[in-house]
């Protein structure tokens, strides 16, 4: 009985994937949103958000990661002479990651909205689904 059930098996009729134009594809999506300025990047976050809602694709994050805070020690006296007076300066970095499962054309619509001036997206494609 486990031969011919094997045998049975064996000649199931194998699915072709059928032919979908690329606009109507859904891929992954990670925008990856980065500033110095935290209000203005929530603003930008909060907007993908509304978008991908509006078209219902299903959204993963605001993901918030870690701050990275540069720093730069300098001495203030221009020529090295009287107290060594030194200047403390740091530059605060924060990004936010989002995932989104859309087609390409939904994608183009949720990040053709109005952007603050120095929060910066990256648009990856993380692989596709068939």
């Amino acid at each position: 009985q486990r031969q011919t059930t094997r045998h049975i098996m064996a000649h199931q009729p194998v699915k072709k994937p059928t032919a979908v134009s690329p606009e109507t594809q859904v891929h992954k999506i990670r925008i990856t949103l980065t500033s110095r300025n935290v209000p203005a990047l929530e603003k930008v976050c909060s907007e993908l958000i509304k978008g991908a809602k509006d078209q219902k694709l299903r959204v993963r994050g605001p993901v918030r990661i870690p701050t990275k805070v540069l720093h730069i020690t300098t001495r203030k006296s221009p020529c090295g002479e009287g107290t060594n007076t030194w200047d403390r300066f740091e530059l605060r970095i924060h990004k936010r990651v989002m995932d989104l499962e859309a087609s390409a054309n939904a994608v183009r619509d949720i990040t053709s909205i109005s952007l603050e001036p120095n929060v910066e997206i990256d648009v990856a494609v993380m692989d596709v689904e068939e």
